[in-house]
């Protein structure tokens, strides 16, 4: 039997497929494809789900093509950006509407409707989300309300609405199975985190017909088989997860005190609590971290809105650099941040404020500030809101982490991943291999698949490590203006 695995990786600026070798994790092949991001009004944010069905297809077929065909792998993983979601005719596949992204802020009103009529603490107590736009559930109801004749055709059973990774199983099984995972489930404000399962008085809450949502299995099984058109045979599909779950698992940080951080286009710290539910009460979110190989393990995370795409901003918004790979040197040159604090609230700010009417903002501009001071500003509040979450979980009572696990394509930058160990004060940790959520997802399908019964492991490649060398008083000072900044927004988003 082959050993090797198909990991899709559908993620919020980027599709792409990789092969990695079962026996000892080493990626043999990877194709990738940009997406395109639109922007019909301030705060919304879209896909086109067409397209990245055809980029999933190209970027599977180039990876397999490269280790000679479809014959040589044994089965097929998935990963995806959460919450973003579709809304399609069973019949046809056909999507009705533009994929709404869960960067999006179009729902806000409708969350801080049911915020200011008492709901949040029932969705709360039973999902671990708080009321906001960037979850699946308002976004459904709203492609309900919008697209003509669709919520009457939801209820008649002729819809599908769901989660990019059910979309592309779908797709991939041509409509044979319409199924999600328990991650992605737990994203959606709909899903019940102690009985796993939908919950009907959700559904009531948000007008979302029950009818429309998929069947939810752990991350580790049998989700179906891929049509025999599209690789040229079947493909089984056994193992999905949510990127920052599926980064989670390819950490391999599954036990309780487990942290690890993601910087992408936004930034998500995950860390594993343990085999029952036990909510924030510092704005973080609950959430299910896995279930597979007969286990359960649930996790507290914090999302930062803007990270990666902070910078993306600085390049294509203000073009003060050219490449993003030139932020290092430029923030390096400086002695210090000039004073210049940047808070990244071009879609809200997320954990743990949670203000989604926040803009973005730069403070303590002089006429000494160039182009690097926002530059570097820009990389520090990556920092700073890792730091913010990690003082939450401290308050919810975690232990502080032995180490910061991270991957992404800012972690590259060695000047960044130093001033987040200083801000936070404890070791941050980059694994060699740095595509975590392909290859979480190429482990779950392996799990899946019986080609392997742990998900612990991966290449086997030294770390590159980062100590706290930051004085105390020091620390104490830049994070003080930092609060200052982000108090400063919070209070002009509320006035």
């Amino acid at each position: 039997m082959s050993h090797l695995i198909l990991a899709l990786d559908q993620g919020t600026t980027s599709t792409r497929a990789v092969v990695f070798d079962s026996r000892d994790w080493r990626a043999l092949a990877t194709a990738q494809v940009p997406l395109e991001q639109h922007f019909p009004a301030p705060g919304w944010v879209e896909h086109d789900a067409e397209e990245i069905w055809r980029a999933s297809l190209q970027v599977c077929r180039e990876a397999l093509a490269e280790v000679g065909g479809v014959s040589r792998v044994a089965a097929l993983g998935v990963t995806n950006q959460r919450e973003t979601t579709v809304l399609w005719e069973r019949a046809t596949g056909r999507p009705l509407h533009r994929a709404i992204v869960w960067q999006d802020r179009r729902t806000a009103d409708a969350t801080d409707a049911l915020a200011r009529a008492g709901h949040e603490p029932l969705v709360q107590g039973a999902t671990g989300l708080v009321l906001d736009p960037s979850f699946s559930a308002s976004k459904i109801a709203w492609l309900l309300d919008q697209v003509e004749g669709a919520r009457a055709r939801a209820e008649a059973g002729e819809l599908c609405a769901s989660t990019i990774d059910a979309w592309l199983m779908f797709r991939l099984t041509r409509g044979e199975r319409f199924v999600t995972d328990v991650t992605n489930a737990s994203r959606t404000s709909l899903f019940g985190l102690k009985e796993l399962a939908w919950r009907d008085d959700l559904c009531a809450l948000f007008g979302v017909p029950r009818a429309l949502l998929p069947e939810v299995l752990p991350c580790a099984g049998t989700f179906g088989e891929t049509a025999a058109e599209h690789f040229g045979r079947l493909l089984a599909i056994t193992g999905c997860a949510g990127d920052q779950q599926a980064a989670l698992v390819g950490h391999g940080a599954l036990e309780p005190g487990a942290v690890k951080v993601t910087y992408g286009t936004g930034g998500f710290l995950v860390a594993v609590t343990g085999d029952t539910p036990a909510a924030s009460t510092n704005r973080l979110l609950l959430t299910v971290g896995y279930q597979a190989g007969g286990r359960l393990a649930y996790a507290l995370e914090g999302s930062i809105f803007s990270a990666g795409s902070t910078i993306q901003w600085l390049r294509d918004g203000l073009g003060v650099i050219t490449a993003s790979r030139e932020s290092e040197a430029m923030a390096q040159a400086l002695k210090d941040n000039g004073g210049v604090y940047l808070v990244p609230g071009f879609t809200g700010l997320g954990a743990p404020w949670w203000e989604a009417e926040a803009r973005g903002a730069v403070f303590g501009l002089t006429r000494d500030t160039r182009p690097e001071h926002f530059i570097r500003a820009g990389l520090e509040a990556m920092a700073y809101q890792t730091r913010d979450l990690l003082q939450a979980l401290a308050a919810d009572g975690a232990p502080q982490p032995a180490r910061l696990k991270v991957d992404g394509g800012v972690t590259a930058n060695a000047w960044a991943m130093q001033f987040l160990a200083d801000i936070c004060g404890v070791p941050v940790e980059r694994p060699a291999y740095q595509e975590m959520t392909a290859l979480g997802a190429a482990k779950l399908a392996a799990l899946g698949a019986g080609l392997t019964d742990r998900l612990d492991g991966g290449p086997d490649e030294a770390p590159a490590v980062w100590t706290p060398r930051m004085a105390p008083d020091e620390r104490a000072r830049l994070l003080a203006g930092w609060d200052a900044a982000v108090h400063a927004c919070l209070h002009h988003a509320r006035a």
